[in-house]
């Protein structure tokens, strides 16, 4: 279990004072961290059909940045330079216990919100170039050592690199900048340009980020959950319509009208939940998901007799506790009796379930779970 060495702060005016405000670097926040994975599993993992990864190397010479996406290849590591590479792979904590129990050192936010542990390994000179990114990230060295220069506030708008594989910018300019050594970390909001870069052998850091969904997915979201909950009788109507002076105009009394429509289609707050909840609950890699058969819950049931439950990392089981308790599990929504919503908070809430915390074989909850391969 790891715990954050706030310093002089505490988690309560860290959220009050820098979430999504300002960055900040707190030195030791982790003074006994282990390493997660090794160099050796990390490269292990790029080569993996199912990890996202990517090797990124840097020119000197021209400035050029190559992009190469996994899964990667062991001869593609072995003609290597001795410099100027990174080797990026996302959902750590999909594979490695130990890089979940250290993600879950963020849960002063809801699950909703967090996204992965992503680790960078990295030779001198190595680095991904200035860029930002659009949601929360915090920056842990876990070995060697990385200078981390600070800049403006950016955006879509902001001028990139012409033809570069990756997202970098090209007007960056450092305003303020942080060595890190192992241990450290350092936080960074959403559109803070940032570039790293190690400046040592073996660099290694943890990037834990989070999840922000954009304005534009939360209203598909919601219009598509609410359009298939309609019938093709909710259409548009107009009684007691005055005369028509102008037939090639769009009336303001007919666009006030629909928009009066759209409010109260928006206003309903069990359905908002539910459309909410699908998103949020979706798996970063849906596709890793599998569902199983429910004949074979009985003799699986057995061995959690003495092992309990625990919800697979991939997998996502969250709930709104509004007038009615609502659970999802990977863009799902589950039905749940009420005697079970104590039980199904608590697995939200820690990822495991003791076995002495639920009646062996006769949970319909766990069966729902199970069937969703949610859990082991």
């Amino acid at each position: 279990m790891y715990t954050i060495n706030w310093g002089d702060l505490t988690v309560e005016t860290f959220l009050r004072g820098y979430w999504q405000q300002k960055p900040v670097l707190i030195r030791n926040a982790f003074p006994d961290l282990e390493p997660v994975v090794s160099s050796d599993e990390l490269a292990g993992l790029s080569l993996e059909e199912e990890v996202e990864s990517r090797l990124i190397q840097f020119k000197p010479d021209s400035s050029e940045y190559q992009l190469e996406c996994g899964p990667l290849n062991e001869e593609t590591f072995a003609h290597l330079p001795e410099s100027h590479w990174t080797l990026l792979v996302q959902a750590v904590d999909h594979y490695s216990p130990e890089a979940k129990a250290l993600l879950d050192a963020f849960n002063f936010v809801p699950n909703w919100r967090i996204d992965d542990l992503m680790i960078s390994y990295a030779t001198p000179g190595g680095g991904v170039g200035p860029h930002y990114d659009n949601y929360d990230v915090f920056l842990i060295q876990a070995k060697g050592t990385r200078r981390w220069e600070l800049g403006a506030i950016e955006s879509s708008q902001s001028p990139r690199l012409p033809d570069a594989p990756v997202m970098i910018l090209s007007e960056f300019q450092c305003l303020e900048s942080f060595d890190l050594e192992p241990g450290d970390m350092l936080y960074l909001p959403p559109q803070v340009a940032h570039n790293g870069i190690a400046t040592s052998e073996d660099c290694v850091t943890y990037s834990a980020g989070f999840r922000a969904p954009s304005d534009a997915e939360i209203l598909r979201t919601v219009s598509d959950s609410i359009g298939e909950a309609l019938t093709s009788e909710h259409r548009f109507s107009d009684p007691k319509r005055t005369l028509c002076q102008s037939p090639g105009e769009i009336d303001q009394a007919s666009i006030t009208q629909i928009e009066q429509r759209l409010k109260a289609l928006l206003s309903n707050r069990e359905q908002l939940e539910s459309a909410l909840g699908s998103l949020f609950s979706e798996p970063k890699y849906p596709d890793q998901t599998e569902q199983l058969d429910p004949e074979d819950y009985d003799d699986w049931i057995l061995g959690a007799t003495e092992d309990g439950i625990e919800l697979l990392p991939n997998n996502r089981l969250l709930y709104s506790d509004g007038e009615q308790f609502k659970l999802f599990c990977n863009g799902v929504q589950l039905e749940v009796d009420d005697a079970e919503i104590e039980l199904a908070k608590q697995l939200a809430n820690q990822g495991y379930l003791s076995a002495n915390q639920y009646k062996i074989g006769e949970s319909s909850l766990i069966k729902q779970l199970f069937t969703q391969g949610a859990i082991q």
